[in-house]
């Protein structure tokens, strides 16, 4: 998630703005408009993988005696990140991609792969730990006792 921040200082938001969509060629300059919009979209590009990294390491230093709660937090980090990844794909990518360059993925470009492709494979992921799958579990997916139930 970092590097399409990164690009925007080289080769720079002509190209960046290009790469949305395959087949792209700078048109030169942008507007002051659409150079705004792209510095803000890398912007939260760049503060999702921020917060990722600095909460991941806080919830771990903070809490290491507590996976319960430890847990709690990352799910509602990761339940975030997986309604991201369905607007992401199905929105953003998906639905605004050209019909003729849907279904042709020999066609599609670095920044399609990864904002289809890539955020599929990240959506699997995270679904796959707020399921249990290869992990211990202590929080999600595990009965709560009736007398610990809140009212």
């Amino acid at each position: 998630t970092v590097c399409p921040a990164l690009v925007c200082f080289f080769p720079g938001t002509e190209w960046l703005h290009a790469q949305l969509i395959p087949a792209g060629t700078p048109s030169g300059a942008l507007d002051a408009r659409t150079t705004v919009a792209m510095w803000q979209l890398v912007n939260c590009y760049a503060v999702v993988a921020l917060i990722s990294s600095l909460v991941f390491r806080a919830i771990r230093d903070t809490l290491p005696d507590n996976p319960e709660a430890q847990e709690r937090i990352l799910g509602a980090h990761m339940t975030a990140l997986v309604l991201g990844d369905v607007s992401t794909t199905a929105i953003a990518a998906w639905v605004n991609l050209p019909e003729d360059l849907r279904y042709s993925f020999g066609s599609w470009n670095a920044m399609t792969q990864g904002n289809i492709t890539f955020t599929i494979f990240l959506f699997s992921m995270r679904l796959a730990w707020l399921a249990g799958i290869g992990r211990q579990r202590y929080h999600y997916g595990k009965a709560v006792p009736k007398n610990q139930k809140s009212a």
